[in-house]
């Protein structure tokens, strides 16, 4: 039997040394979390306590997206299920892949292999499939003759649906990508912010470049070398309605005005990189985690390095935190950016969240 004080206590604590041992569900929202969990604490009279998912899960709650309470527990079938699915895709992708054939290969209804999926890969089945089929697509567009042939190869039924789904993925439309970038028109400004100089970039899709540097002609290397192929040129004043709103919001959040920045991304990601930065961008505002907390948090609990690649391969700066990541002994450890830039940037955070 729980001791529902002491449950309480570690709750109130956010001790991580808790997590996996009990969860608690929040019967106003319909979540269960684990105790660590950083989202704002429930009142205690809307709180219950569980010894495993399954039992909150009877209860009709579903795992909190934010701490993930399903990748703690190993020994839970459900997480070895979504592994095994997850393979099955990255082996399968140039097949149809409904979501009641996955869910029947789980042993799960559609409803509850939906919202595990989700809990403990961090996308949805439908993301992961479209994101195995892109990284088939892309090496399809090198070996194949022409574009058709690669987009059929990969798995897709036809090519407008790769123009549909698959471009904002690639961060080009697919001939685009087999050429290198070629006739992509990306636009950059270069302003001095609180962390340093800053370069963003875009195509008319998204950011697909946030990156610091020590002068303009440096940072403008990096963007030139990223696109090769590209037609690149400083934006021109005054700006673009949306691009003179995606560089006000990314001040402010460096500023510490503004906690959350949301902008439109157009970036390229393989599979594991899209899991780790998805769950990146659910990391709150002056909190940090380990990357030994991010693999678990992903369901991959030994990637730890792996999760560290994908945070220096990261494209675009602040936007997707990987500076909230540091190592597991509490030292800051990498950054792309430099150290002391890091250490700026989370401390900033936190002064910012204390004020508030």
């Amino acid at each position: 039997m729980l001791n529902t004080e002491k449950c309480w206590e570690s709750v109130q604590q956010r001790d991580r040394a808790q997590d996996g041992k009990f969860f608690f569900g929040v019967t106003t929202t319909g979540v269960y979390c684990r105790p660590s969990c950083p989202a704002r604490q429930p009142l205690r009279k809307n709180v219950r306590f569980y010894e495993t998912p399954a039992e909150a899960e009877r209860d009709g709650l579903r795992a909190c997206l934010r701490c993930r309470p399903l990748a703690t527990v190993g020994a839970d079938p459900n997480t070895e299920r979504i592994r095994e699915i997850c393979r099955h895709i990255e082996a399968h992708s140039d097949e149809e892949l409904p979501l009641e054939k996955l869910a029947k290969m789980a042993g799960l209804s559609p409803f509850h292999f939906q919202r595990s999926f989700k809990a403990i890969a961090g996308v949805t089945p439908r993301q992961y499939v479209e994101s195995a089929r892109l990284g088939k697509l892309k090496g399809k567009l090198r070996q194949a003759r022409d574009v058709t042939e690669a987009v059929y190869d990969a798995g897709y039924g036809s090519s407008s649906r790769v123009y549909e789904r698959a471009d904002t993925r690639l961060g080009m439309t697919p001939n685009q990508y087999r050429q290198g970038g070629r006739n992509l028109n990306i636009t950059h400004v270069t302003i001095d912010s609180p962390a340093g100089l800053m370069m963003m970039a875009a195509t008319d899709r998204g950011v697909c470049f946030v990156r610091f540097g020590e002068s303009e002609a440096a940072l403008l290397e990096e963007l030139r070398r990223e696109y090769p192929q590209s037609k690149i040129g400083p934006m021109k004043k005054p700006y673009h309605p949306d691009f003179e709103k995606w560089t006000a919001a990314l001040t402010r959040h460096l500023e510490g005005q503004q906690p959350h920045v949301d902008l439109p991304l157009d970036i390229r990601a393989t599979v594991f990189q899209m899991r780790v930065w998805h769950y990146l961008q659910s990391i709150p505002y002056g909190e940090v985690q380990s990357y030994g907390e991010v693999a678990s948090g992903i369901g991959q609990p030994s990637a730890t390095r792996a999760v560290a690649n994908a945070c220096a391969a990261n494209p675009v700066a602040v936007v997707i935190p990987c500076h909230r990541v540091i190592r597991g002994t509490g030292e800051l450890g990498g950054y792309r950016w430099g150290i002391a830039r890091k250490r700026v940037l989370i401390d900033r955070e936190r002064s910012a969240r204390a004020a508030r």
